[in-house]
């Protein structure tokens, strides 16, 4: 807890510097980003981090700062891959929109249209309730991963035992459950597993090369080594913050919930293509940046796979995860933010409305309620 009120201090410390500023044009915005992240990097101890910046659907600035790798003194580029963990499920969000363009699923049916073998419990939710986490489904995780600590498998038994935790469309709790659910209806639909049907709609069409699925116990090539400076489990109370790995098992079925590993500049074009519906139409897209309603009218923070932190006139939609990875959109200003960092406590979702008023646009840091959750079965040893 003191950890993270230490981060939010920082953060607010750090505020008043970025709103004396307002971009006069891109160089000047540029170089107060780059100062701006020389700060925040000193200041939250983060050893690595990417940057990308979008601005009229042009890249105006991608840089790579700090270390991948701590120990052996690997510096980060900008191919190094790091985890998106949670900001995945923006590019399920837009898998789905495209099966739906397509006539393959409707978002308003029943998931019992397309998966078989469903608790009765389940069956009458949502397409679209899955991807706004209002099912109120039990979630397939809990705080030290998969439930029981066994195989996925067993964890899918586990889960599927436990009774409902709200009505479908009753209250947003964001779960794991949801994503898994949602995999197997794209693998169902398109004929394809998961990661080849986002592989051969998204990556490919965008040019994506350095993007791939995994986890930390994974060999996978130019990845970026994951830190935190959060206690060990078996350090004493009083013991001084150490930096030390960070571990994440994210197993196949979970990988539409978490499971890229990418760069800034791969993300860059996808927002790209994104925003200028290369990928999907206009109106897919804003219906995936509207926050879905519950039944009570409200408005829930989710649209369809994206965190929709503030709504008409001046939009912002994100995706965040692991507490580590962040993109911020800013639609109605044209502005893009993504940055990636190998250090879990970050949150770069706090300090990117800092870097979005150097390029003119006024925002508020998001609600903690809205920011997504440290990457699943994540420890420190």
């Amino acid at each position: 807890m003191r950890s993270t009120y230490r981060v939010i201090l920082m953060v607010a410390l750090l505020f008043p510097l970025c709103a004396q500023a307002r971009a006069g044009n891109v160089d000047t915005a540029n170089q107060q980003t780059r100062q701006f992240i020389g700060r925040t990097m000193d200041a939250l101890r983060i050893p690595g981090l990417q940057i990308a910046v979008i601005q009229d659907g042009k890249v105006v600035l991608s840089e790579s700062h700090g270390l991948a790798n701590v120990e052996n003194g690997l510096p980060a580029t900008r191919t190094t891959r790091f985890p998106l963990n949670s900001a995945t499920k923006s590019f399920t969000g837009v898998a789905m929109m495209q099966l739906a363009e397509a006539g393959k699923v409707n978002l308003d049916a029943p998931i019992s249209t397309y998966l078989a073998d469903l608790p009765e419990a389940w069956r009458g939710v949502r397409v679209r309730q899955l991807l706004a986490h209002t099912s109120g489904l039990p979630d397939i995780l809990d705080a030290q991963g998969l439930l029981g600590g066994g195989s996925e498998q067993a964890a899918w038994a586990a889960v599927t035992r436990l009774p409902v935790e709200a009505a479908p469309g009753a209250r947003f709790t964001y779960n794991q459950t949801n994503y898994v659910l949602l995999a197997r209806i794209i693998a169902a639909q398109s004929a394809m597993p998961y990661d080849r049907y986002v592989a051969t709609r998204q990556f490919d069409v965008v040019g994506m090369p350095s993007t791939t699925f995994g986890d930390s116990y994974d060999l996978i090539a130019n990845s970026a080594t994951i830190y935190s400076w959060f206690p060990r489990r078996t350090d004493a109370p009083d013991a001084a913050p150490r930096l030390s790995h960070w571990f994440y098992d994210m197993t196949p079925g979970l990988w539409a919930g978490g499971g890229m590993l990418t760069t800034a500049d791969d993300v860059a074009q996808w927002l790209v293509a994104v925003s200028g519906n290369r990928l999907i139409n206009a109106a897919s897209t804003r219906r995936m940046w509207t926050p879905e309603r519950l039944i009570d009218g409200s408005e829930g923070p989710w649209g369809d796979g994206w965190a929709v932190l503030q709504g008409a006139p001046q939009r912002q939609v994100a995706g965040m995860g692991g507490a580590r990875s962040a993109f911020i959109v800013y639609p109605d200003q044209g502005l893009a933010i993504v940055v990636l960092t190998n250090l879990v406590g970050a949150n770069p979702q706090n300090f990117i409305p800092q870097i979005a008023a150097f390029y003119g646009v006024d925002a508020p840091v998001p609600t903690v309620s809205r920011a997504a959750r440290p990457s699943p079965a994540g420890s420190r040893r």
